[in-house]
């Protein structure tokens, strides 16, 4: 993996979309100090390099009925390459699971789940997480509030 080597219009380019993936680009170009048309290109180039990933909407949970959200830190039975790897593949099939990494310390992965209730959440825990062949630990920590919500990179 290579560090991409970006000017200072390429990062204002990706903090204006981080905050905002829907303005038009012309708009964009504006933010960024230069025309339409090469601010366009560069938005591609960035695309084409794989350093934007993509764009999609954030939701309302809550406002959909998912009121909890939790993490989950999961311990592994074994740490063998298969077994982490077969753990992250169940995490795939878990729609719960928001989002998950691989962790070193106390844990092997961290899990960011959203469940509607805190019955739905428990039987994920029991029925599907624990009952899963690979895990041998779980340590679930429920949230009160979020208290911070920014772009996932700063710029």
């Amino acid at each position: 993996m290579f560090r991409a080597e970006l000017d200072a219009i390429d990062l204002r380019i990706l903090k204006e979309l981080q905050a905002d993936g829907r303005m038009t680009n012309v708009e964009l170009a504006a933010r960024a100090g230069i025309s339409a048309p090469p601010c366009l290109r560069r938005v591609r180039k960035l695309e084409e390099a794989g350093i934007i990933e993509g764009y999609t909407a954030i939701l309302n949970a809550p406002a959909l009925g998912y009121d909890l959200v939790a993490f989950c830190m999961v311990g592994l039975r074994h740490q063998s390459e298969a077994n982490l790897k077969a753990f992250a593949a169940a995490t795939a099939e878990w729609p719960m699971v928001r989002q998950a990494w691989m962790v070193s310390g106390d844990s092997d992965f961290l899990l960011h789940c959203v469940a509607e209730n805190l019955t739905r959440f428990q039987d994920f825990v029991i029925e599907e997480l624990t009952a899963n062949e690979q895990v041998d630990t779980v340590r679930t920590m429920l949230t009160i509030r979020q208290v911070k919500k920014v772009g996932l990179v700063e710029l």
